[in-house]
């Protein structure tokens, strides 16, 4: 283990910045509840300022992007981690439908601007082969500050949902000083005159399309745990209580195992890692199809989650070999907004109705089929994808944009 490159002092800054973004998450998974007990809002109302959010978060990555390769990626995390402070701080006080509204707009458009900024970080900062090991230690980061977040949220709810909303802000305004203390501009600098714009590029890009749409349909599937699976295991005869218990598995398996895997999955071919990652999440959705207890649900749960140990190590070093240099920030961004933007958009309508109109078993049947064609998907674009890779390292030692 002690032959592995050290990773630079400003990594480790964004490593603590996600930890102590994701230890402060508390506002999001009981924005519903808040709004229904202490605003008083009705489940249709609450519910639709929660997309409101979701809504944000969608524009928030495009834009993201976008700023991180026009002014910065240090700018663009500052101005997303202070924003979120101060709109979270707007929603907590907000009185009026309008300003809920509003604020919970902003609340997603900020709170997700920074992720392709540090996304294109790693990547400026790191040489290729670091780049998985990098990206896992912060998916790691965020479960493990997100299983610590659930469990303390639900306590400093019972005592005021306001606590929820300054201490949210608080931790933002940290992750900001952070960032703004140790983790230096890294954007390339380009010598060949004005940057070129993302959309009239990207949208040329057949195999970065490709991508896109293979990611969708991984999405569509993974929605599913946090849609179908509560309602097919209440089908089941199971109470939510046991849905949350099977759930959390999730997060179990994902901070002790991801720390001892991160290095080997390193060494393995992106392209074809990305596909049998893909292969197992449908494969553990699939044993739904035969399951009917709570540890049958928890093996589906487990075994989806070792799959998506894999997708979430090397799928940002696979969109960072993808992306020309001069757009990374913007493909980045293009990259969260739509795979998992629109695979939060499809997989929850798809799935549910499935369930209603076609069964269970059909559901649970179709998500193994569709991983078993995202994998034949992805093994197929692995030629393109090495050639993108090999194309992009020889144009980022240059500093010169690549076709």
């Amino acid at each position: 283990m002690n032959d592995a490159p050290r990773l630079p002092r400003a990594f480790w800054a964004l490593w603590v910045c996600q930890l102590v973004n994701r230890l402060g998450s508390f506002v999001q998974p009981f924005l519903v509840l808040y709004l229904t007990q202490d605003r008083h809002l009705s489940a249709g109302t609450a519910g639709a300022v929660a997309a409101a959010v979701g809504a944000g978060s969608v524009v928030s990555q495009l834009v993201g992007g976008w700023l991180s390769d026009r002014f910065g990626r240090r700018r663009t995390m500052l101005i997303g981690f202070f924003g979120t402070a101060a709109a979270l701080i707007l929603l907590g006080s907000a009185r009026s439908m309008m300003t809920i509204w509003a604020a919970a707009f902003v609340v997603g458009l900020m709170g997700d601007l920074f992720r392709p900024a540090v996304q294109a970080t790693v990547a400026d900062l790191l040489q290729p082969r670091e780049r998985v090991r990098a990206y896992g230690l912060l998916f790691w980061a965020i479960n493990l500050g997100f299983s610590v977040s659930t469990v303390s949220a639900g306590v400093l709810a019972s005592i005021g949902y306001n606590w929820l909303f300054w201490i949210n802000a608080g931790t933002s305004v940290v992750a900001a000083l952070v960032i703004w203390r140790m983790v230096p501009e890294t954007r390339p600098v380009l010598d060949d005159g004005p940057r070129r714009p993302l959309l009239p590029v990207a949208l040329r890009d057949t195999t970065f399309l490709l991508m896109i749409l293979l990611q969708i349909g991984y999405a569509t599937i993974y929605f599913q745990g946090y849609s179908t699976l509560p309602l097919a295991m209440a089908g089941d005869g199971l109470p939510s209580s046991t849905y949350g218990l099977v759930i959390a598995l999730n997060g179990v398996v994902i901070v002790l195992v991801q720390p001892f895997v991160n290095r080997r999955l390193a060494a393995l071919d992106r392209p074809k890692l990305l596909a049998g990652s893909m292969l197992i999440v449908g494969a553990g959705f699939g044993l739904g199809a035969i399951v009917h207890s709570w540890w049958g649900y928890g093996l589906s749960v487990v075994v989806w989650t070792i799959g998506e140990i894999g997708f979430a190590a090397v799928i940002g070093a696979v969109f960072a070999d993808l992306a020309p240099v001069d757009l990374r920030g913007g493909y980045m961004g293009l990259a969260g907004s739509m795979s998992f933007g629109l695979g939060s958009v499809i997989g929850p309508l798809l799935g549910t109705n499935t369930l209603e109109h076609a069964g269970r078993v059909t559901v649970w049947a179709g998500c193994a089929v569709l991983g078993g064609i995202l994998f034949v998907g992805q093994l197929a674009l692995a030629p393109a994808l090495h050639a993108r890779a090999a194309a992009n390292n020889a144009a980022e030692e240059g500093l010169v944009p690549s076709a």
